[in-house]
């Protein structure tokens, strides 16, 4: 059983700690917010759509993506867009003092929604849990296998608690809006990038 929890622990953090388009958000979240706990919706939220990513991931439901290419193709042509549309939001806004970005303008439903479709539009997340969790989960049944399930699951919950923290930390350090002026540029680029790549797998699909 040890080797089960040592597995699914290495594997969740393995898969989670790359610089991604859910993670990048959760982080400004954080870090846009003046208290901690007005971030809560979207931790709790990219939380939660892991939850449901992984636990169809490992009871084969998502297994149906794979399976139908014009289904992979749908999804990716959708990722593109929003993901090019979440850059562009990112690039334009500008962070101040007085009018730090989402720090009163962001509703917890527009956070709840945003924080939503980063995890459950970004193709390479499924892909990547379908494969990689859904592929190693084969190895285990019963007890075993709810064991690997629940400690992948508690892995994606303290990341985003614990990255959505740290940037609160930082943002709480930002009294002239330096820091979030550079993070948004630096975010938008690196959710281009994705789309970028997206764009590219969508045409040799």
């Amino acid at each position: 059983m040890l080797s089960t929890i040592l597995h699914a622990f290495i594997l969740g953090f393995g898969l989670i700690l790359p610089l991604g388009v859910q993670n990048v958000f959760v982080f400004n979240q954080g870090a846009s917010h003046r208290s901690y706990l007005q971030a809560l919706p979207v931790i709790l939220t990219a939380a939660l759509c892991d939850t449901i990513l992984i636990l169809a991931a490992v009871f084969g439901v998502s297994l149906i993506v794979l399976t139908f290419s014009w289904l992979q193709a749908v999804l990716y042509t959708i990722g593109f867009f929003f993901l090019m549309y979440i850059g562009w939001m990112l690039w334009k806004s500008k962070p101040t003092p007085q009018s730090p970005v989402a720090r009163e303008k962001s509703s917890p439903k527009k956070q709840i929604l945003f924080a939503a479709s980063v995890s459950l539009l970004n193709p390479h997340a499924i892909l990547d849990t379908i494969g990689v969790i859904g592929t190693n989960s084969i190895e285990y049944a019963g007890t075993e296998k709810w064991v690997f399930t629940i400690c992948i699951i508690l892995v994606s919950w303290i990341w985003f608690f614990g990255l959505a923290f740290a940037g609160h930390f930082m943002g709480a350090r930002d009294s002239k809006g330096i820091f979030m002026a550079k993070l948004n540029k630096v975010s938008a680029c690196l959710i281009w990038v994705v789309a970028l790549f997206m764009g590219v797998h969508l045409l040799h699909l």
